[in-house]
């Protein structure tokens, strides 16, 4: 009997680690697509709020500026100023993450036999990744010129304050959008793992 069940044993072992293993994949697929979504959702009520307050930025900017208001002015660039500062951190960490997807990606790519929904989802990451770097590049550049202008009030550097801050609500804008793309893509990627049961 001691053979019978040594013989048994030994067949249903690769049975059952092959069973377990896909499934044992899968499953933490599935976690790290509920984390990415929980993520999309954090990233998109930000989105949302960066959008307002830039835009309430602006209207302010331009109010103060009809009426040369100086302190009122004053006051909107020093806001202005903090929200940059914010922006360049927050874009930062979304690069590192994105970063981070696009290697995880990478790596399920060569471990699943490259199949087709994977190298998707990992040119969908290489390309999150891009757009967050030159969304990054391009707030530093705003940034950089920003910090040569605050405190002047001549006539061509309100002008160009004010081209500045319009630049950063069209980045906020594009910012939701590639937002609600990678939230479409991050559920789709979702449901393909959830049909591997």
């Amino acid at each position: 009997m001691a053979k019978w069940l040594l013989a048994t044993m030994a067949l249903s072992l690769p049975a059952l680690a092959h069973a377990g293993g896909p499934r044992g994949n899968n499953h933490g697929e599935q976690v790290q697509d509920r984390q990415e979504l929980r993520q999309d959702a954090r990233e998109t009520r930000d989105d949302h709020h960066d959008l307002r307050q830039l835009e309430s930025l602006l209207a302010r900017y331009d109010s103060a500026r009809g009426r040369s208001a100086r302190r009122d002015l004053l006051q909107v660039e020093e806001e202005l100023r903090g929200y940059v500062a914010s922006e360049l951190n927050e874009s930062r960490r979304e690069l590192s993450q994105d970063k981070k997807e696009a290697r995880t990606s990478a790596r399920e790519v060569r471990h699943d036999g490259y199949r087709r929904d994977d190298r998707q989802d990992h040119r969908d990451d290489v390309r999150d990744a891009r757009q967050e770097s030159r969304a990054l590049q391009q707030t530093r550049s705003i940034s950089q010129e920003l910090n040569n202008l605050y405190g002047r009030l001549d006539s061509g550097s309100l002008t160009r304050k004010r081209m500045l801050i319009a630049d950063l609500v069209q980045l906020a804008r594009a910012e939701q959008s590639q937002n609600r793309q990678e939230t479409r893509e991050d559920r789709r990627e979702a449901r393909e793992d959830s049909g591997w049961h």
